[in-house]
């Protein structure tokens, strides 16, 4: 990631650009991961939503669909 970090800092604005969508891909699907393990561990929604700073529904609406996982 810090080398995403890096091309997204750099002076070609194309190259930036792969690397932010790159980066926001890889913070999304890291989102993701630990939105399911504090779910696993038995977060409340409302406690991830504050953290995320959405409300419960938005967050139960993005990740509550998908199957928890040990």
């Amino acid at each position: 990631m810090s080398a995403l970090v890096a091309q997204a800092e750099g002076e070609d604005p194309l190259r930036a650009l792969r690397a932010v969508v790159a980066l926001r891909r890889e913070v999304d699907q890291r989102e993701e991961v630990l939105v399911r393990r504090a779910r696993n561990r038995g977060v409340s929604w409302a406690a991830i939503a504050m953290i995320l700073g959405v409300s419960r529904q938005a967050v139960h609406k993005k990740y509550g669909g998908r199957r928890r996982e040990a």
